[in-house]
């Protein structure tokens, strides 16, 4: 009692078809004959029956430097304060080691969010404006 329950006959298992008469009898679902009645049937994906395709109808002109942008990480300020011991160098290599920015090419940029109560030496690093100040404040400094 007090349970909720899908009405009888709305979860069903999924039927697969295809395998001979068995699933679904016949044509299992399929229709009768043709390209998609087939083992490896249909077409691929984007192709409007001979008709000029969208990805080739809409125009494509200029350059786009989205491949080759920066993507930062952001790290808090909180963050850095459980991560790193009082004193520690923060940069790319000591944040990897605890995991905080994760991948082979990851680059960090500090911002200001929370509080930090230990000198940290942070180095080779993006820092906010509000950031630099904040770990000034505590002690630490930005190279």
């Amino acid at each position: 009692m007090g349970q909720i329950h899908a009405p009888a006959g709305a979860n069903k298992n999924k039927t697969v078809v295809g395998r001979g008469s068995s699933s679904k009898g016949r044509t299992c679902g399929r229709g009768n004959n043709g390209q998609n009645a087939r083992s490896g049937g249909g077409v691929r994906p984007g192709f409007e029956g001979g008709q000029m395709p969208l990805y080739r109808r809409v125009a494509r002109r200029g350059f786009s430097n989205a491949p080759f942008k920066t993507v930062y990480t952001v790290v808090s300020l909180d963050v850095l304060n459980e991560a790193f011991q009082d004193g520690e160098v923060v940069n790319d290599a000591s944040l990897k080691e605890r995991c905080v920015i994760k991948g082979v090419n990851a680059q960090a940029k500090i911002l200001a969010n929370g509080e930090l109560t230990k000198k940290l030496v942070v180095e080779g690093v993006k820092v906010s404006a509000a950031a630099a100040t904040k770990i000034k404040a505590a002690g630490g400094e930005v190279k």
